[in-house]
């Protein structure tokens, strides 16, 4: 990656948090990365003087020079992008996507013919590093690439390697994830809160218990079902605040959360891309 020179067409939040890993991961020098936009200078000042990084308007970029491009803007706006790298760029230079909802075979179907392309999908935890991004190849693209994508992303967190046909599944648990993790340690913080605990404690209790239990999962050769039977004593604390969560269908709240949120991925990358 030491000599790679990468655009960021799009210079929204998902962009920052991206440059944001590579800057801070040591991965990539700051004059490796250039971020465009089509005419927000204040907000391509923003991004230069915060990460080091070269920032333009699009229309200035040396399309020839870059390496690898990472489509980073709205959704709504991918037809006009793709006509325009069609006629700028060659099928050897690899195009990364963060859209959601845009296939590869749709940007296929409008780039030049053999065009390395790859899908990427981070969450939102990417602006800390933590992301769990999924990354998953085009028809054409080699697979040096793929790793060399697969490394790049895990500068904002961990990366995945998924078929894209798993991408709406991938979208439901990871992409969607963390909002059912806030919404746990919202009612984790009322109950506490009406117990006497101040927010900020109880955020801080409960936030750290959750970083704790998942750290245990990430670092050790149990199930989620194993290590959830080595705290639950029969009769004890554990075993009825379980029964509680069964009897209110607690796991199949999650369960549905899930599938709803697949389900609505599904939909959104059937309708068309301007609405």
């Amino acid at each position: 990656m030491n000599n790679k020179q990468i655009a960021f067409l799009g210079a929204g939040n998902m962009a920052e948090a991206i440059i944001s890993g590579f800057v801070q991961s040591g991965k990539l020098d700051a004059e490796q990365i250039i971020v465009t936009n089509r005419s927000n200078q204040e907000r391509l000042n923003e991004l230069k003087n915060k990460y080091g990084i070269k920032a333009i308007t699009k229309d200035k970029l040396d399309y020839k020079s870059i390496d690898i491009f990472i489509l980073a803007m709205k959704p709504k706006d991918i037809d006009g992008v793709l006509e325009d790298l069609r006629h700028k760029i060659s099928a050897d230079q690899l195009l990364i996507s963060v859209l959601a909802g845009i296939s590869t075979s749709y940007m296929e179907d409008n780039l030049n013919d053999n065009q390395q392309l790859i899908r990427v999908m981070p969450n939102t935890s990417s602006m800390i590093q933590e992301s769990a991004t999924a990354v998953s190849p085009g028809k054409y693209v080699a697979m040096d690439q793929v790793f060399l994508v697969k490394e790049l992303m895990k500068c904002i967190g961990e990366a995945y390697i998924i078929d894209e046909e798993m991408m709406d599944v991938y979208t439901g648990i990871a992409g969607s994830g963390p909002a059912y993790f806030y919404n746990l340690m919202e009612h984790i913080e009322e109950v506490g809160h009406e117990a006497g605990f101040e927010r900020k404690l109880v955020r801080e209790i409960g936030a750290q218990t959750l970083y704790g239990a998942a750290k245990m999962m990430l670092e050790r050769e149990e199930t989620p079902a194993e290590l959830r039977k080595n705290i639950t004593s029969p009769n004890g604390t554990t075993a009825a605040g379980l029964d509680a969560l069964n009897k209110f269908g607690g796991g199949l709240a999650i369960e549905e959360a899930i599938k709803s949120a697949a389900s609505r991925s599904k939909e959104l990358s059937k309708e068309p891309v301007k609405i």
